[in-house]
């Protein structure tokens, strides 16, 4: 199955790998020794949503699960999983005129090699 916590309201913080690749070229090129970055292209996709598509795609039935089962079900990452978790790159996007341009998270599932890999 594709499980949820609860009622599936956690956000995680998600960006393209590509967009995340230029980002730290272009850290390594040009950013200030000692300058931490944040490398978001969304500030926030519901975990609810992560899991629906992923059950979509691979034919599994979607659940909501209660947190303490997490850790049995995700493993290691279970403690995770209930975080919510937004951040924001605005401070990032400024000092290095960095604009992620590449499909969100569940664009890039929905339609990209998310789930076939590169062809």
């Amino acid at each position: 199955m594709s499980a949820y916590l609860g009622d599936g309201s956690q956000r995680w913080p998600a960006v393209h790998r590509q967009d995340a690749a230029a980002l730290f070229r272009s850290a390594l090129e040009s950013a200030p020794a000692g300058t931490v970055l944040h490398g978001v292209g969304e500030t926030g996709v519901r975990l609810r949503d992560i899991a629906e598509l992923i059950g979509t795609r691979l034919g599994l039935p979607v659940k909501a699960i209660a947190a303490d089962t997490a850790t049995g079900h995700f493993g290691w990452i279970g403690n995770l999983v209930g975080v919510d978790a937004l951040a924001s790159s605005e401070l990032t996007r400024e000092l290095m005129d960095w604009r992620p341009s590449h499909p969100g998270l569940l664009d890039d599932m929905a339609t990209g090699e998310f789930f076939t890999g590169p062809s």
